[in-house]
């Protein structure tokens, strides 16, 4: 059980601290630490050896081009790569110093504390009150009726959707613009009070204007939250994380605070990818 009550002994988690006038990470404590990660699907390995950690209350961007397993290794963080037939995660991935793939870990449970955002919204076809009260309901989170509004109310507060929906809670999510949608999806994530929200390309289905007020979510959200944020728009990355990792060929090639990266790169394969010079 000792994975369980460590992956509950979140409140204990040092808060960011952060430049005032870049946002730069400055100190941190560490959230989730990877080391000598592998993945593979049937015979053919995905990922080699992905050591990195991840700061807590901070945005951590994933760039690089398609199909280099920035997906896939945000997948294993909260073992959704578990659904996969014939995949294989082989190493360590800790948060806050509980094994992520203990025997006594339910990945249920994990999922519930590392909430997940895909890239097309996906609510419920169900109430906009429902698609929030769904995690909280079967995880018994609210001992009333009352008590579940306060979480719905709060959950699309955080969400910065309140205003725009308080009046039709009872109307079908699925009815919302797109923008909306993915902010429903993103407040059904933080009902269940979670400790890392995983973003995996939240707004590559989504208008410029959708797009900035979601980028203006993570950015209040993080004050809050763990976020690691899988994106092809380096641009994006720049503007929201505090942290970015370049990976390349199922392999991570480089990690460091944001501005470092896009401006002094380490490796000429970063330099390459954030000039356009592949992609």
């Amino acid at each position: 059980m000792a994975e369980e009550r460590a992956m509950h002994s979140l409140s204990m988690a040092a808060p960011t601290v952060t430049s005032a006038q870049t946002g730069a990470l400055v100190d941190t404590a560490t959230k989730v630490r990877a080391r000598d990660v592998n993945v593979f699907y049937g015979d053919k390995q995905a990922l080699h050896d992905i050591s990195i950690d991840i700061p807590d209350r901070a945005v951590t961007a994933f760039i690089g081009p398609s199909g280099c397993g920035k997906t896939t290794f945000l997948r294993c963080i909260n073992r959704m790569n578990d659904l996969i037939p014939g995949c294989r995660v082989k190493g360590s991935i800790e948060i806050e110093g509980a094994d992520a793939y203990g025997k006594t870990v339910d990945p249920v449970v994990l999922r519930a504390r590392v909430g997940m955002v895909f890239q097309k919204p996906n609510p419920f076809p169900k109430s906009i009150y429902e698609n929030v009260a769904y995690g909280p309901r079967i995880h018994a989170m609210a001992k009333s009726k009352a008590e579940l509004d306060v979480i719905v109310e709060q959950s699309l507060r955080r969400a910065g959707l309140w205003d725009e929906v308080k009046d039709r809670l009872n109307q079908t999510g699925t009815g919302l613009s797109g923008g909306q949608q993915q902010r429903l999806v993103i407040a059904r994530a933080v009902a269940v009070n979670p400790d890392i929200i995983l973003m995996d390309e939240p707004c590559s289905a989504l208008d410029p204007i959708a797009t900035a007020k979601i980028e203006e979510l993570i950015d209040e959200l993080r004050a809050n939250y763990t976020i690691i944020i899988v994106t092809h728009s380096m641009a994006q990355a720049a503007r929201v994380s505090q942290k970015t990792a370049f990976f390349h060929m199922g392999r991570l090639v480089e990690t460091g605070a944001t501005e470092e990266i896009f401006t002094n790169p380490r490796d000429t394969r970063t330099q390459d990818y954030i000039t356009g010079r592949f992609g």
